[in-house]
């Protein structure tokens, strides 16, 4: 089907055409159309016009106008009822109600409401969710994962090639005390070679399944972690028998990466445990963890060193800024290899630009990171741009900001330590049952269960994506899981109430009447649902999902409007002002599935 054309393009072409027709002189200006309290729309640009021509706002305003016939001309356009001067010289227009009725049919009738793809679509690569492995997922997890999985359903919808990538933690000095304690304490994981893997890099069978099997993986990873470690600590002997693991293991010793690949497997189904509870798709391909450009990191730094790009520094090889000091003015410098001759992460996120823009032919580079690592990625960006390898403004940080407390404090529990993110999500679950119990006491154990995960998981993730990825949030689960104010429940609590209506019809299918006069409630819906295409392609290109979020709130609370002063199934209304109406839910029910499912939000079609 052809791209369905928002009513503001529309209006947009009409007003531009009439004021080339109008003032020639005028070139090819830009009307600066926008939505507006005062009208349907307001154009603006008839003052910058004014003042670049030395003419008289208000008189071009008429003049332009003057060129759009509206109800009241002999032949009126079919889209613009209404358009007059307002104040120095704006223009306010009125869609015709038919014109509203009209676009939104051939909305409806398109699989993807409408929405275009992508003019130039590209090849993305997106790092985001980077758990550690043998280490538990805490609540700073949350939030990469959840705004990462948006921006990749968001892109992905449009038509974009994106390439998901998990770049977990998986190397470093930690895994040689782990492997030598595993080599002196073999039955620890003895039988972890015998469920690695059998998650298949989906979230499981079964979210209970998933999510059973991955709390039994990571109690064997957290006695290994806690044994091995109390011993490293205890143990001098011991301490160095581990410290040389850790160059068996960056040799490639046989025995060491056996083990080394068992602890991984085993920490992959913890994550898709997490992840299943999470309703979040990871699957094993996309985890490429830093282990995966061990063996380019020499060349990163023999390339970096060769090009002058990176110098030698008491031993260690640095890259300096001029831009970047410490509080004595001193550079403070990306140190790619340390003294010792090991590498840090600036070597291996290196390492991963020179593989996603060389061998992925990537065009885009997205980092869904915590704020707090701003300096490391400015840096490791311009290094890799010195270098060669980064072409300028590919690469760009989704920095996120902080969890907080009730206390406006980093979130954590009464103990002072970080919260489990399993933990956060049992108990977001947990609440929601309560909420759903209460609305709906007739539903079985199983239904609660059901739709509980469903309002408790989305009410978190909509919490999150609801804020700007930039600004700290509050996490206070009593808001989320309400069904008044911005919340997830309030979305799907209009989803569902919308379903109700549809399965209430009867014989009355949803049918637009474009003959129709409309409500001031039916226009403000119309308007706003027809706009669900430009929002997405405005969240693609700055990758922020907390818009289209605030877009889908907006349609429920004009829905709600649109409910309260419209009866749809009403005795009283004729067969065609039902089936508009219905017409009218119907779109809003696909418009708000449609937009929380790319935020990876669940609709139960009853709650």
């Amino acid at each position: 089907m052809a791209p369905v054309p928002s009513l503001s393009a529309t209006v947009h072409q009409r007003l531009a055409d009439a004021l080339a027709a109008a003032l020639p002189e005028a070139g090819d200006a830009d009307p600066l159309l926008r939505r507006s309290d005062r009208a349907d729309f307001q154009a603006n640009g008839m003052l910058a016009l004014a003042k670049r021509l030395k003419g008289n706002p208000r008189e071009l305003a008429a003049s332009v106008a003057d060129h759009i016939p509206t109800s009241g001309d002999a032949d009126p356009d079919p889209v613009i009822r209404a358009i007059k001067v307002s104040g120095p010289g704006f223009l306010n227009i009125t869609v015709a109600d038919s014109a509203i009725t009209s676009t939104l049919a051939l909305r409806a009738a398109d699989g993807r409401l409408g929405v275009p793809f992508a003019e130039r679509p590209g090849t993305t690569v997106i790092d985001y969710s980077q758990p550690n492995v043998a280490k538990e997922m805490h609540v700073g997890h949350l939030r990469s994962t959840v705004i990462g999985d948006a921006v990749v359903k968001i892109l992905d919808h449009l038509g974009e090639t994106v390439i998901r990538r998990h770049h977990i933690g998986d190397w470093g000095t930690q895994f040689g005390m782990l492997i030598q304690y595993l080599i002196e304490h073999p039955q620890e994981l003895d039988h972890a070679s015998d469920t690695a893997g059998t998650t298949g890099g989906t979230t499981g069978d079964t979210t209970e399944g998933a999510t059973a099997e991955g709390e039994a993986a990571m109690a064997r990873l957290n006695r290994l972690y806690k044994a091995s470690r109390a011993l490293f600590d205890s143990d001098e002997e011991f301490k160095d028998r581990a410290r040389r693991r850790v160059v068996d293991l960056q040799s490639g010793d046989e025995e060491t990466l056996a083990l080394w690949h068992k602890i991984v497997d085993e920490s992959k189904i913890y994550f898709q445990g997490v992840y299943a509870k999470l309703d979040v798709e990871i699957r094993d391909e996309d985890v490429v963890g830093e282990s995966a450009y061990n063996d380019d990191l020499r060349r990163v730094c023999e390339e970096l060193e060769a090009a002058g790009v990176a110098v030698r520094s008491e031993g260690a090889l640095c890259v300096f800024f001029d831009d970047v000091k410490g509080p004595e003015g001193k550079p403070v410098p990306l140190i790619v290899q340390k003294s010792n001759g090991g590498f840090g992460y600036a070597a291996t996120d290196l390492a991963a630009i020179r593989d996603r823009v060389g061998t992925l032919k990537a065009d885009t580079l997205l980092y869904v990171v915590d704020a707090r690592q701003a300096l490391h990625f400015k840096m490791v960006f311009e290094t890799a741009r010195r270098a060669g390898w980064l072409p300028e403004g590919a690469a760009r940080q989704l920095a996120f900001g902080t969890v907080l407390g009730k206390d406006g404090k980093p979130f954590k529990t009464r103990e002072g330590e970080t919260v489990r993110l399993v933990d956060l999500l049992d108990e977001a679950v947990e609440r929601a049952a309560t909420v759903v119990t209460e609305k709906a006491p007739e539903l079985t154990a199983e239904e609660v269960a059901e739709r509980a995960a469903q309002v408790g998981i989305g009410a978190v993730k909509y919490a999150d994506l609801s804020n700007s990825m930039a600004r700290d949030y509050v996490f206070d689960l009593d808001r989320m899981v309400s069904l008044n104010g911005d919340t997830s429940v309030y979305l799907q609590y209009a989803y569902a109430r919308i379903q109700s209506i549809l399965r209430k019809a009867g014989s009355a299918v949803p049918r637009p009447h474009a003959e129709l006069p409309l409500s001031a409630a039916e226009r403000t819906l119309g308007l706003h649902l027809d706009a669900f295409a430009e929002t997405l392609a405005s969240v693609a290109e700055t990758h922020e999902p907390h818009k289209l979020a605030a877009y889908l709130y907006q349609l429920a609370t004009a829905y709600t409007a649109f409910y309260d002063q419209c009866p749809v199934l009403k005795p009283g209304n004729s067969a065609e002002v039902t089936e508009n109406r219905l017409f009218f839910c119907d779109l809003t029910a696909r418009t708000l599935g449609q937009g929380m499912a790319l935020l990876g939000i669940r609709t139960p079609e009853r709650l």
